[in-house]
């Protein structure tokens, strides 16, 4: 069962980015859109890690992410919560999503981000992703 969860979060988070990223890159480029408030749609590209931390250095992302999901998913092999199995899935989902852009597409090794606020570094739905499945991870740990 906590496999099937794991395995079905981070498939259903790596589709849904991957769909958001191939409108973002159709729809967005030299075209950004206003949502509301102080949120827009705006095409990024990424070659740091979170926050882009470590921009002009993809390889360096793409070792990070590696090493994330190899060990995130050692550690949902032995977590009993099923939220933490869930957040588990959400931050493999997400990472693959990210390394899926630096590896595949001709981007010179950056993540597509899509998001903008003007306040926050522009991010994508794998990064949420990321950060809500570091919550249900942390939120799934025993209490002692």
């Amino acid at each position: 069962m906590r496999a099937l969860v794991c395995i079905g979060a981070a498939v259903v988070v790596f589709v849904v980015d991957w769909m958001t990223k191939a409108s973002a890159l159709r729809l967005l480029r030299g075209h950004p859109r206003h949502i509301f408030g102080p949120l827009w749609l705006r095409l990024e590209f990424n070659t740091g890690v979170a926050f882009s931390i470590g921009a002009g250095h993809p390889a360096l992302a793409a070792g990070v992410a590696s090493v994330l999901v190899i060990a995130v998913a050692f550690a949902a092999s032995k977590m009993d919560s099923i939220w933490g199995v869930l957040g588990a899935g959400m931050v493999i989902g997400g990472a693959v999503g990210n390394l899926t852009d630096r590896l595949l597409l001709a981007l010179h090794g950056a993540a597509v981000d899509f998001i903008w606020t003007g306040f926050w570094p522009t991010f994508n739905l794998a990064d949420v992703s990321i950060v809500v499945g570091c919550v249900l991870m942390v939120m799934g740990l025993p209490r002692r």
